[in-house]
């Protein structure tokens, strides 16, 4: 009981202290507002979640703006890709048309220099046949008909086409097609011992094989 009176005349002392008053002075000084510092601390709080409210919105805007920038740039950059591949179509087109054109003409041309160059062995027959049905001088004619024969040889040697020698050689399947066998002695055995039909070259490429017979 006693103990209880005197914190009653404790409380009952505390002069100029009302309802909705702050706590009576500390040491000379106002005690702080507890509600007031309450209220600060919330606004302040307030505030700093609204700046970093702000920096994370100016952080995570800062990413899509670089992707939005490297999609304009790969954009970019496939277009002008685009363009060269389109151009490159286009050039090799040309070119495949280009190239099947000079071929075509290279063949033709090839075909007409080839003929051209038979003309002339083709008048010295069609004299040769004229003198024949006008003429009883066999040896002239032999004559005549042995110079067309070396004339003609000579014009598929001005082409590149030579012979094939074949008579007395080793038989060579990449230069001979054998008809037939025969036996003639040990010291012709695989070689050629007759030609049935002459082969010939063009350069380095067979462009009739030599029909031969061959020795066993």
């Amino acid at each position: 009981m006693k103990k209880k009176q005197v914190y009653n005349e404790a409380v009952d002392g505390d002069e100029g202290f009302g309802a909705g008053d702050g706590y009576p002075s500390c040491e000379g000084q106002p005690c702080a507002n507890m509600a007031d510092k309450t209220a600060e601390d919330a606004d302040t709080m307030a505030g700093a979640g609204t700046r970093n409210g702000a920096a994370r919105e100016q952080t995570e805007a800062a990413p899509d703006a670089e992707a939005g920038a490297e999609r304009q740039d790969a954009g970019a950059e496939a277009a002008v890709w685009k363009d060269k591949y389109v151009r490159l179509q286009a050039e090799f087109d040309n070119y495949r048309k280009r190239t099947l054109r000079e071929k075509m003409d290279l063949v033709q041309t090839g075909g007409q220099e080839v003929l051209k160059a038979m003309l002339p062995v083709r008048d010295d027959v069609q004299r040769a046949v004229a003198a024949m049905s006008g003429s009883d001088d066999i040896e002239a004619l032999r004559k005549g008909v042995e110079l067309i024969a070396q004339k003609f040889t000579e014009t598929l040697r001005q082409k590149n086409v030579v012979e094939i020698e074949a008579k007395g050689a080793a038989f060579d399947a990449d230069l001979h097609e054998a008809v037939a066998k025969f036996a003639a002695g040990e010291e012709n055995r695989g070689k050629v011992i007759d030609v049935i039909q002459t082969g010939y070259m063009l350069g380095d490429k067979v462009l009739r094989f030599a029909k031969v017979v061959v020795g066993e």
